[in-house]
């Protein structure tokens, strides 16, 4: 039996689709395809932004430390809700890396999973990622919702949420930098 160039180009496709489904580049295709369709998130107009208006809430660093958000009071903060096993997560992160290493020291990001540390921990060794990670202390208020995964924020010098982002977003792009550099400024 003879094999046309029309059914092994089929079967070419066939296993290429499985292959992300079944195979680890499939979830590496998957990641970048997240990355390539994210865009870079809206700002909120001045006259509808709310604001955060009780800073008393505690959270852990990455060394199982307890500390209050109050210390942020009055800087720029950029704040991610994610969690490690969360793909749209992962492909987001990249970016918000990209923003931190820019613009660490110049504003305080506060990047939350409510993970327990040794997956989180392996997920960072395994991606390189070198953002401070924060923990979310279960049943603490949080003047924010928790459950939006991934989610982000990014809150002005006053307390207004200049960004507020459901899903993945790209953070690396010259409109948030541009934002950004006008924020910290003020």
């Amino acid at each position: 039996m003879k094999i046309n160039k029309k059914t092994i180009f089929n079967i070419a496709i066939i296993l290429f689709v499985l292959s992300f489904f079944v195979t680890p580049m499939g979830h590496y295709g998957k990641v970048l395809l997240n990355r390539i369709f994210a865009s870079s998130p809206p700002v909120i107009e001045e006259s509808k932004r709310e604001k955060i208006t009780d800073y008393d809430w505690k959270l852990k660093d990455a060394e199982w430390n307890f500390f209050n958000f109050e210390k942020s009071k009055g800087n720029v903060i950029f704040i991610n809700l994610w969690a490690s096993w969360r793909l749209p997560s992962e492909a987001e992160l990249a970016s918000i890396q990209e923003m931190y290493d820019k613009y660490k020291g110049k504003m305080d990001f506060y990047i939350i999973t409510n993970e327990n540390r040794p997956p989180v921990e392996e997920f960072m060794a395994k991606t390189g990622f070198t953002f401070p990670v924060t923990y979310l202390i279960i049943g603490e208020k949080i003047p924010i919702n928790p459950d939006e995964v991934p989610a982000s924020y990014l809150i002005d010098k006053s307390g207004n949420i200049v960004i507020y982002k459901r899903k993945i977003a790209d953070w690396s792009t010259t409109k948030v930098y541009d934002l950004l550099d006008k924020l910290i400024a003020e």
